[in-house]
């Protein structure tokens, strides 16, 4: 028996930093960290192998947990109102703001209990979809009345306490919110459970880092974050801890850079990258309408494009242009956002296929160095999106946390080499089924195909989504 045990596993084939391998050895501490990364390695006698292609998991960098509670139930033409005339005419030209108050209706009615009963089948969905950290871009402050709790950082811990039911790495990002749009417009009532001052804000990011939680903050976007607060959360964010992660929406649709322009002269990220220290620590959501200068600035800044290629569909908000992003050496990571498809592999096939749609080509974001696009829109998956945690997420290297996933070789991926079991994955739409095993932080989450908490986690998400339709 070895003197000083470890938890290992070793690996046929896995996908490292640096590309495939042959005969990897894995091991890590109580800690979850990687400490061996050993390819060309044979298999040691008491070492569990892995039953298919080992990846490294991906960061889910975009999420509103309680959108999941109605995902799917807004795919139909709403109504206008004419608040002046008081008459309904049909919204032929439905778009983000339609779909925004149908939002807002969940969001003044989601209780704390509630809020954890679907984050916690979010999150068992997420890992069971290849996903192993995630972060919660959290708006949902107070009560329905808008006053705070009693915690002021209630809402967050039940996030938190749904993540780690679960078992997904989590970074919780506190959202500033304060005015309805630019120019200091005061919000709206439906806005009333987000408003919040910026050292409150400070204050439930400070109680949800004594809780031991991995916290960022969120100035939600230009149009509701002027440009003083901007710099005061961030300094204040920062001075509690230098190396935490900002995140904000921007440019998402054509509509917020019109009003941008209107307000400052400047395009938004033209904008933010004038008048803030935009560099690695940074996330910026979307970013979806951007000229050719903020496109190669955005990339120079070391800022990563947080992209939500599904529900940038369902939004109809538009195109990003990834090609020319990644050509400029831009960094990138993708969410799962409103939750129209939790599925990694997916939100990887979205993101090709519509540079594919746009440019009339194939095979746009494969590169000389990686001319299977899947292996390239995974490994950059993971890097960008572990930058964006904020947490050593950055794939199967020694000093990285363990998490890793293993492709199911024994259905339709059988008889396929590494490469194209990924691509397959990716673009053939094997779908969940073809995640066999997940482990985060060393710990295995998802045992063929299943977790733990999947039967209780849907019934409890169920009964809240029933007591939400019916309340709103």
């Amino acid at each position: 028996m070895r003197a000083d045990p470890q938890p290992r596993l070793h690996a046929a084939h896995a996908l490292l930093p640096e590309g495939w391998a042959r005969d990897v050895l894995l091991a890590w501490n109580t800690a979850g960290t990687l400490t061996t990364v050993s390819p060309d390695t044979p298999a040691p006698t008491d070492a569990p192998r892995a039953a298919g292609v080992l990846l490294p998991g991906v960061p889910n960098l975009h999420s509103h947990a309680f959108q999941r509670a109605f995902a799917g139930l807004a795919e139909y033409r709403g109504e206008r109102i004419d608040v002046s005339t008081e008459t309904r005419t049909d919204a032929s030209a439905d778009s983000f703001w339609t779909w925004r108050d149908l939002m807002y209706r969940f969001a003044l009615a989601i209780s704390p209990d509630q809020l954890e009963a679907v984050a916690t089948q979010l999150y068992v969905e997420m890992l069971q979809a290849g996903y192993t950290a995630v972060c919660e871009f959290h708006y949902l402050h107070h009560d329905p009345q808008g006053r705070p709790y009693a915690d002021p950082a209630e809402m967050a811990l039940r996030l938190l306490a749904a993540a780690r039911q679960a078992g997904i790495g989590i970074t919780l990002l506190p959202v500033l919110y304060q005015h309805a749009c630019f120019g200091a417009t005061p919000p709206r009532a439906q806005q009333r459970r987000f408003v919040t001052g910026t050292d409150a804000l400070l204050d439930i990011a400070a109680r949800l880092r004594a809780h031991g939680a991995h916290v960022g903050i969120a100035p939600h976007s230009l149009r509701a974050v002027g440009p003083r607060a901007l710099h005061e959360v961030v300094a204040g964010l920062h001075a509690l801890d230098p190396s935490a992660p900002v995140h904000l929406h921007i440019a998402e649709q054509q509509r917020e850079v019109d009003d941008c322009l209107a307000w400052c002269g400047r395009r938004p990220v033209e904008w933010l990258l004038a008048n803030a220290a935009v560099d690695a620590r940074w996330c910026l959501v979307h970013a979806t309408h951007l000229s050719d200068a903020e496109r190669r600035a955005l990339a120079a800044s070391g800022a990563v494009a947080g992209l939500c290629p599904s529900t940038e569909a369902n939004l109809g908000d538009g195109v990003f242009d990834a090609a020319a992003y990644l050509a400029a050496g831009g960094a990138w990571g993708i969410g799962s956002d409103s939750h129209a498809s939790v599925d990694a592999a997916g939100e990887l096939r979205w993101l090709e296929y519509t540079q594919r749609l746009a440019r009339q080509q194939r095979h746009v974001l494969a590169s000389p160095a990686h001319r299977q696009v899947a292996d390239r829109l995974w490994l950059g998956a993971v890097g960008g999106g572990a930058r964006a945690s904020g947490r050593a997420l950055g794939g199967l290297a020694v000093g990285q946390q363990a998490d890793f996933i293993v492709l199911d070789d024994s259905g339709t991926l059988a008889g396929l080499d590494p490469p194209q079991a990924l691509a397959n994955h990716v673009f053939a739409l094997a779908g969940h089924g073809a995640v066999r095993d997940v482990w985060v932080a060393g710990v295995q989450r998802v045992h063929e195909g299943r977790h733990a908490l999947e039967r209780s986690a849907c019934a409890r998400f169920v009964a809240a989504r029933r007591e939400l339709l019916d309340e709103v």
